[in-house]
Formats: structure tokens, sequence, C-alpha cells
């Protein structure tokens, strides 16, 4: 394409989706969490294919994400997990459900919506099970039974928590606590609603290895993308986001040059490099410079010379027949998000979502 690209593949996504759902137990529904650009790919093109596929609900951080969904045609139910008082009269305005985390945040969204004369607005309240990131305690529980009962201006959609170790088995006994201690603060506050909202806890990882946490609702976000945070799970599922770019120029060096920013890089023989239109601004760190990150060209690895510069990087390509105007992979399917982030102690989640806004986004259907 000539171009440095973000290919979204939808075709991988629906794998993806119906793998996840073939994990769960029938009737269990699920919550599509798709902030951060839709885990640094195209939040709505994701949202779009999800909501025909049937997903039950959409999870965002930020009210900003899900006024962004609704702007763009998405009508599910959508949940802010990370909701600001001074962003409530944008979500009301785009009928978005807040998560109420803390008796600050439910006394301020409760004002909000008696003053704006709401009945049975859905709200959905978290739970701090052991994540200690946000979420109501045990010991808040009488304060949110005597505030509920009888409440007609709120109506609580669901309740949930975060588990904190799901992907790591060696934290069992820490997941399985913090699986009781939910059930434990449902079984308190369910009995004082005369209505019932669904729960939920498990995160893609929970649902791979606790499916005694499935409860009513899953919420799944890296899954969905393609990774499931060990190489077993992964080789169930397809990297939904492929960043490429091109070869901008070709340089033939001799011994001795060197290559960038302070010269961090020294060619020992004749060498032919590549420049690549790609850099830190776009989410490439700085920290796969000097031969710790590689790229594809033409189905061959290319390390990374010198330090990666805002807005280029050069790649040593002196065994790879190639030209200029030739594709390259960053990441993929010839090399994955997880085994590219590894390289620089990273995970795949920051290497996805760090990929620059200013990157073409390409869907492919």
């Amino acid at each position: 394409m000539g171009v440095t690209r973000l290919e979204i593949n939808l075709p991988a996504l629906r794998h993806n989706y119906a793998y996840l759902q073939s994990r769960v137990a029938p009737g269990t529904k699920m919550m599509a969490v798709v902030k951060a650009f839709g885990y640094g790919s195209d939040a709505v093109a994701v949202a779009q294919e999800l909501e025909q596929l049937g997903v039950f609900y959409f999870a965002v951080a930020y009210t900003s994400e899900g006024a962004a969904l609704r702007e763009a045609g998405i009508t599910s139910p959508i949940l802010v997990l990370h909701p600001q008082p001074d962003n409530f009269e944008l979500l009301l305005e785009k009928c978005l459900e807040p998560s109420l985390y803390s008796k600050r945040v439910f006394e301020a969204f409760y004002a909000f919506a008696k003053a704006k004369s709401q009945q049975h607005y859905p709200v959905h309240l978290k739970f701090n099970t052991g994540l200690n990131r946000l979420g109501f305690a045990k010991k808040d529980l009488d304060y949110l039974t005597t505030e509920l009962e009888g409440n007609q201006i709120l109506k609580v959609a669901s309740l949930f928590s975060h588990l904190t170790a799901s992907e790591d088995l060696k934290e069992k006994e820490f997941t399985q606590n913090q699986i009781t201690a939910f059930k434990n603060v449902a079984d308190q506050l369910l009995p004082h609603l005369d209505y019932t909202p669904f729960l939920h806890q498990s995160n893609t990882s929970a649902i791979l290895n606790y499916p005694e946490a499935q409860f009513d609702v899953v919420r799944t976000g890296i899954g969905l993308y393609g990774y499931g945070n060990t190489d077993t799970e992964d080789a169930h599922l397809m990297p939904v986001a492929q960043l490429k770019t091109v070869i901008s120029q070709i340089h033939t060096i001799a011994p001795g040059d060197s290559v960038g920013y302070n010269r961090a890089y020294q060619s020992k023989t004749m060498e032919r490099i590549a420049t690549l239109p790609i850099g830190h601004a776009d989410g490439i760190s700085r920290a796969f410079g000097n031969g710790v990150g590689y790229v594809f060209v033409n189905g061959e690895k290319a390390p990374i010379i010198g330090n990666v510069c805002m807005d280029m990087l050069m790649i040593n390509i002196s065994n790879i027949p190639c030209e200029e105007g030739d594709d390259v992979t960053v990441f993929g399917e010839e090399i994955s998000a997880v085994a590219l982030a590894t390289k620089i102690n990273s995970i795949s989640y920051e290497l996805l979502t760090a990929v620059s806004q200013r990157v073409k986004r390409v869907v492919l259907r």
C-alpha cells in the first residue's frame, strides 16, 4: 500500500469472538471491552462488527470513548468504567452507564441524576476484591444498601469486580479468594434490591482459566484482539491488528560509517540499510533500537539498528533481497505483539495501544 498503516482484520475479530463464546457456559453473555481505541485498533469498526454479532454490552474507560461510539451509531448499552463527574452531562446526553466505585462518585452521580429528574438510571457498582485500584470495599455494603433500598433515581444494572492475576496460575489461591469475596458481596447486597442486577468479574484470562467465575456476563478485551496471555491460548486466536510500513530509502554504508542520532550504530563491514517511515511518535519505543527489536522484510528478520527516531527507524537488510517501496511488517502474522513486546520486557497491551493515531487505520472486512 505504500504507507505506514495498521491493518484491522475483522474476520480475525469474528474468529476470536466465536472462540471466546465457545469457552463460556450457555446463557452467559459477553461484554466487549473497546477502550483505548479498541486496544489501539479502531473502536468504531470493532464495535460495529461486534454489535452485528450480537454482543450484550460494551465497556470503555472514559465517557469520551463511549460518546464516540454513540456518534458512530452504536446503540448497545455502554458501561463507562472510570467516569469523572465533570463528564456526567455528556454521559447522560449519550445514554452511557457509569461505574460507581466510591461514595464520592456515587453521591455525585445520584445528585446529578436527581437534578436531571432521572428515574431508574442504569448504573454499575464496582467492588474492590484485591486489585486495590477502584471499587467499593466490603465495609461500604451497609452504606450502599441504605442508599439503594427504595431508590427511584438509580437502578443497579450490574455488580462487578476485577481480577488481579487470572492469567497467572501460580496465583490461583489469590484469584479464588477474589471470586469468593465477590460472591459474598453479591450475596449480601442482592437481597436488599427488588430486582436482580447481572454479575461480572471475568476478564479474558478468567474466561479461559476460571469457568466458575463466569457468572452472568464475562468481559473480554485482549482476547478479542487475538491474545490469550499464554502461548496455548494464543494458538486458538488470531491477531486483529497488523502494523505495516514500507522501505523509504536504501543506503549502502562502508565500514566505520554510523547510523542515526548519536552515532549509536557503527558498521563493521559494508552493509545495506533501509529507512522506514515509522518511529517513536508512532508507538515504536526507543527501547527497540540498537538491535533489540526487529521487523520482517519479505519474510526475513531485519534488526533495528541505531536509535529509533521520532518519525523513522533504520534496519539492517544486508542479507535480504528487497527494494525501496517494499512492505515491512512490524507486528502481526509474522511476529506477534507478544513476541515483540517481550523484547523490551513489556506486554502486548502496551505495544498495541501505543500505536499513534497518526498511523492510518485500514479495515479489512
